[in-house]
């Protein structure tokens, strides 16, 4: 069957063909359909890696349930809504892993008075556990609790308890260096 031939079948058609592994038939109603997905993956401001992940999760989305469509003149719409929670499902990935190997704490922090040295002094002191928890919260603190403890391996209940004791420690290791405390 010629190129020119599935330009012109319906989507149903295409449909019906390209579940039976017809691969022009199959080539059809993504050259037809792809502009949608990229309409979305734009509108959900994905770019490079992520929209060609959300494109080709949505494809093979499609591949997987093009026989079972029931409303195959919906398939648009169908394909829209496909590729929006494949949008918002990288997007809230994305948000979800913190990557705390980029989380750079100052080794050698510029000290303008001798209390910043001191409490940079006793920072170095702690354990790393409470120098990343400390640290993610002080550099990153748009993150939320289920990101830190999920970054860190904590349970989010006892990331609270947790972050008071590695203050605790800080507190104690200032007031031996000599420190202000309050």
């Amino acid at each position: 069957m010629s190129a020119l031939r599935h330009s012109r079948m319906l989507t149903t058609e295409l449909i019906t063909r390209a579940s039976a592994g017809d691969e022009a038939a199959w080539q059809e109603l993504v050259h037809r359909h792809a502009a949608i997905v990229w309409a979305v993956t734009r509108a959900h401001r994905l770019h490079g890696a992520d929209a060609a992940d959300v494109s080709q999760h949505t494809w093979a989305a499609l591949a997987e349930h093009l026989p079972r469509l029931r409303r195959p003149d919906r398939l648009p719409g169908w394909l829209a809504t496909t590729t929006r929670r494949e949008c918002l499902r990288v997007k809230y990935q994305g948000r979800r892993e913190i990557p705390t190997d980029v989380l750079e704490i100052p080794a050698d922090p510029v000290c303008h008075t001798d209390e910043e040295e001191q409490l940079w002094t006793a920072f170095r002191q702690l354990t790393q556990r409470c120098r990343s928890l400390l640290g993610l919260l002080m550099y990153s603190p748009e993150l939320t609790y289920v990101q830190v403890s999920r970054a860190l391996g904590l349970k989010v209940t006892s990331l609270g308890r947790t972050r008071a004791r590695c203050l605790d420690q800080l507190r104690r290791k200032l007031a031996i260096l000599g420190g202000d405390t309050e």
